[in-house]
């Protein structure tokens, strides 16, 4: 989720609907200027007893936020706490229970995309090896009860504690106990744009169950393979799910704007601090009508920060979010971006990809999503069949796609080489939740205090 640092108290009023249009105008990039970027989240533990440790203690989530100084990074201060860190390679964040994320730099190719997250995870390591600190690469604490959890100083987090149980009740099971990888990309235009967002909002189930990888709750198996994806079945449904006006005639950027106005507010930010507008219209903002804010218009910063706070399956800002994923290892984060690159950053393969989805009922498209949580590739599509049937065939594309990049590392290898992760999940038949099932039920006797050896990054 987004930090800010300081009050745009300069910015514009908002006077126009243009005004809203423009972030997504904003967005527009010739190909030649297509970056990818990538967002990657783990839980921190203490290797002493796998407690998740709080932002104050010896060795916690501060001193490890500082410690990344020794690399270049420069914390970001809010209320007087450091609360993320900015540097080369983008920021080094907090999710609300000291999650650790990494938002990184756009990026040319998927061997930078990878190089980076290598160097980040280098970085942590040497610090958690000193501070006795350890880190898994999975969608869901396996073990942990909300009371078991510390809660970050960061202002916006606070307001979203306070609002999420009025509007669903897995909210704060998001905001304490869930990781995900995310990728951020480009288009061209609003038609290209709108392209891309009904491919990926079509096919994020099947990344959903390739990348499903959270089938323990509080110590046991919870029934599902994405625990994860199924926390935002009822999480607020005013800013999730699939986003059923994409697929309609006419989509584009207005049609969105109209969307994120129907999403009630979290926050506005204003001299340095999250004032509480939870609940509020964005709407009323704009005539000066807000309750938090009376007699106030919105700024150009405001509606920005109100961008970041829709959930859905893909989200649209001055990017597309790929959102469907579960954390995971270093090899998986490469893998993500590597599948979304591939069927959207060539013609080809996105006009492909589309074929694959467009005759898909909307019907349909709400209950691949609804029941790929808990069955993984066995989900049901749309007229028949499974995910599983359809992997092959989207992986095939996807390497067709970066293929054609022609995107070549110093060894002279293109970028399909990072597929390859999603190619034996496929092959095998059995997602990342089935194997730790496996070893569950099996290697481990069911002691799940082994995950912490067996996935720590």
């Amino acid at each position: 989720m987004s930090t800010r640092q300081v009050s745009d108290s300069n910015d514009p009023l908002i006077e126009s609907r243009d005004q809203l249009v423009a972030p997504m105008q904003r967005g527009e990039k010739p190909r030649e200027a297509w970056r990818i970027g990538t967002e990657h989240e783990k839980f921190v533990y203490r290797t002493a007893d796998h407690a998740a440790p709080s932002y104050d203690e010896p060795g916690g989530i501060r001193d490890l936020l500082m410690a990344l100084t020794e690399f270049g990074w420069e914390p970001v201060l809010e209320g007087g706490k450091v609360i993320a860190m900015s540097g080369p390679d983008g920021a080094v964040s907090l999710e609300p229970a000291g999650q650790l994320e990494l938002s990184g730099a756009p990026l040319e190719s998927l061997h930078e995309t990878c190089a980076e997250t290598g160097r980040h995870l280098a970085q942590v390591k040497q610090i958690g090896d000193r501070f006795g600190l350890g880190y898994l690469g999975l969608g869901l604490w396996p073990d942990k009860t909300r009371a078991e959890l510390p809660i970050m100083p960061k202002g916006r987090y606070e307001i979203m504690l306070r609002h999420m149980p009025r509007v669903g009740t897995m909210g704060l099971d998001m905001m304490l106990r869930t990781c995900t990888i995310q990728t951020n990309l480009d288009y061209s235009s609003e038609a290209d744009m709108a392209q891309k967002f009904r491919v990926s909002l079509a096919l994020q189930p099947l990344a959903t169950a390739l990348f499903a990888n959270s089938p323990f709750l509080e110590g046991k198996p919870n029934g599902f393979l994405s625990y994860r994806s199924h926390i935002w079945s009822d999480t607020d449904p005013a800013r999730t799910g699939m986003l059923p006006f994409v697929f309609e005639d006419g989509f584009g950027y207005e049609r969105y704007v109209d969307y994120m106005l129907d999403v009630p507010m979290y926050f506005v930010f204003r001299d340095g601090k999250y004032i509480d507008a939870a609940g509020q219209s964005f709407r009323d903002f704009l005539d000066g009508k807000l309750p938090a804010l009376p007699g106030e218009k919105p700024r150009k910063s405001d509606w920005v920060d109100h961008l970041s706070t829709a959930f859905p399956e893909v989200r649209l800002k001055s990017f597309l979010e790929m959102r469907g994923a579960d954390g995971g290892p270093w090899s998986r984060i490469c893998a993500l971006p590597a599948l979304w690159v591939g069927l959207l950053y060539d013609q080809g393969a996105l006009d492909a990809a589309w074929d694959l989805v467009k005759d898909w009922s909307m019907e349909g498209r709400e209950a691949l999503r609804a029941s790929v949580p808990r069955l993984g590739l066995d989900a049901p599509l749309p007229g028949g069949g499974t995910l599983r049937d359809i992997a092959p065939r989207v992986l095939d594309i996807a390497r067709s796609g970066l293929a054609a990049r022609g995107k070549l590392n110093a060894a002279g290898d293109n970028e399909t080489g990072y597929l390859l992760p999603l190619d034996e999940i496929v092959a095998s038949g059995k997602t990342p939740a089935e194997r730790l099932l496996d070893l569950y039920n099996g290697a481990w006797s069911g002691d799940l205090s082994q995950i912490y050896a067996a996935k720590s990054f």
